[in-house]
């Protein structure tokens, strides 16, 4: 069967202090799940365990991530986490600090349900 996305969800997390990019990725997850509930699961009977749940991380130095961490973030589903080129590095000229910002899209998909449906 076909996986279609059913939500998509953006969020954005950073680190002001200590440049940690894990730190925000991790922001920019919790942030996206902040905004987002999936009352599909309660009213189909559908199982969180057939969602497949794909995270899109941007930041400036994608190879500081452990992907498989930040995954771990997600409460349901079957998650992976891609890192890529994106957000945000914001120099302090007075301090020398730079703040990290991240930004992520966690997408969620599941079996095409076409046809399984009525209204009634």
């Amino acid at each position: 069967m076909t996986r279609r996305r059913f939500i998509i969800e953006m969020g954005m997390g950073n680190d002001l202090h200590g440049m940690d990019y894990q730190k925000a990725a991790g922001r920019a997850i919790e942030s996206a799940m902040r905004r987002s509930t999936l009352p599909v699961f309660e009213t189909t009977g559908l199982r969180h365990e057939d969602m497949t749940v794909r995270v899109t991380i941007g930041v400036q130095s994608p190879d500081r991530l452990d992907t498989q961490a930040l995954a771990m973030l997600l409460p349901r589903g079957q998650a992976s986490v891609h890192a890529v080129k994106g957000g945000q590095n914001i120099k302090n000229e007075e301090t020398g600090e730079t703040i990290v910002v991240a930004t992520a899209a966690i997408e969620a998909f599941l079996e095409d349900q076409s046809g399984r449906w009525r209204a009634a």
